[in-house]
């Protein structure tokens, strides 16, 4: 088999009885299955006739999936926060050692870094979809005010 094939398993569900010795019966099912790679993970895909609650479950997980997709904006984010936390340590005094050291353009970093600002909510509604029209080139282009009130409002997410 090849390594493209290994994993797929597929045909009818089988139920094997076996009998036991003290009396009665040992069951065991095997159901058709398919095993993806999602990234570094490896996940279990069960047939399409799967009990509802099965569907229903699986797509909230694809919906949940589709919503934290790896934007810029969230790239972004946790790069700022990312440096944010290593001046908060003392391991970097400014953006201009952190520019050098990562290779990035002082203006960009700085605009980069400003995002660590941004209030926890407008983090949060960028992080679960709830804020669409929200781009990193909307919010870095212009000055991050500092009341979260503000943010909030400039953005539209009030």
């Amino acid at each position: 088999m090849s390594k493209k094939h290994r994993g797929h398993a597929k045909g009818d569900p089988v139920t094997y009885q076996t009998p036991l010795l003290a009396g009665g019966v040992q069951m065991e099912t095997f159901l058709p299955w398919t095993l993806v790679r999602r990234g570094l993970k490896k996940q279990v895909i069960t047939p399409l006739d799967a009990p509802q609650e099965f569907q229903n479950e699986a797509r909230r997980e694809r919906l949940m999936k589709a919503a934290a997709q790896d934007t810029p904006l969230m790239r972004a984010l946790g790069l700022a926060h990312h440096w944010q936390r290593l001046m908060d340590e003392g391991r970097f005094a400014s953006i201009t050692e952190i520019a050098e050291a990562e290779g990035f353009d002082l203006g960009r970093a700085s605009r980069i870094a400003r995002l660590a600002q941004l209030a926890p909510s407008i983090v949060e509604a960028c992080a679960t979809g709830a804020a669409a029209g929200v781009t990193l080139e909307s919010v870095s282009r212009r000055a991050i005010p500092q009341r979260w009130d503000e943010q909030r409002e400039r953005l539209r997410l009030a």
